[in-house]
């Protein structure tokens, strides 16, 4: 009884604690999608919180676009948009690539 009780107290206890462990990778991620986002140099012609070009603010790309949509864009922007003027990023590393997707979905209106 007790190696019964003992399971299912454990059992619990990484049922509870899994969305905590999840909401910290998803925290990392965004991070890490801020920096790819610096380090492709987005800001040269994408602003965020007013820092970059502000002929194309991505402030709300979040509520605009899901995350797949924002994805479809950033590897090949004229399959979305045929007028883009955006720069493709199909080879971008696929980590790479769904950090930044996690940081822009992040990106909503407030």
């Amino acid at each position: 009884m007790k190696r019964i009780t003992s399971i299912a107290l454990a059992v619990s206890l990484a049922l509870m604690l899994a969305p905590i462990a999840q909401a910290q990778d998803d925290a990392k991620k965004v991070e890490k999608g801020q920096a790819v986002f610096a380090a492709q140099h987005c800001s040269m012609c994408h602003a965020i919180a007013g820092k970059g070009n502000p002929k194309t603010p991505l402030d709300t790309v979040g509520s605009t676009l899901k995350p797949e949509e924002i994805r479809k864009y950033v590897t090949s922007p004229k399959d979305v948009k045929a007028d883009s003027k955006m720069k493709a990023y199909p080879a971008l590393p696929a980590e790479d690539l769904d950090a930044l997707v996690a940081y822009l979905s992040t990106l909503k209106k407030k």
